[in-house]
């Protein structure tokens, strides 16, 4: 047990020294900069809503999509449907 604990006691300062040491560099590189002696954080964006895609084809299209789903949903309200009776049309033979 005595050299498990020497290990983990070993390995914790190794860890401790190596956070102080990255945190002393990141500190001094800092200080190199002008504007009081400091990065400042990079600001994020404004949010801007994306513009709408452009409509390619009918299955991008949200409106289309909403009335094939309407129209699925209820068939008999739908408001560009075929009539339904077998007359022939006036041209045909």
């Amino acid at each position: 047990m005595g050299t498990v604990l020497r290990f983990l006691l070993m390995f914790a300062l190794f860890v401790l020294a190596t956070y102080l040491l990255v945190r002393a560099l990141q500190r001094a590189t800092n200080s190199q900069h002008p504007a009081g002696g400091g990065r400042r954080p990079q600001q994020r964006p404004i949010w801007q809503p994306k513009p709408r895609p452009k409509i390619v084809a009918p299955d991008d299209d949200e409106d289309f999509l909403r009335d094939l789903d309407r129209k699925r949903l209820r068939p008999d309200d739908a408001t560009d449907a075929q009539p339904e009776d077998d007359e022939k049309s006036p041209g045909a033979s």
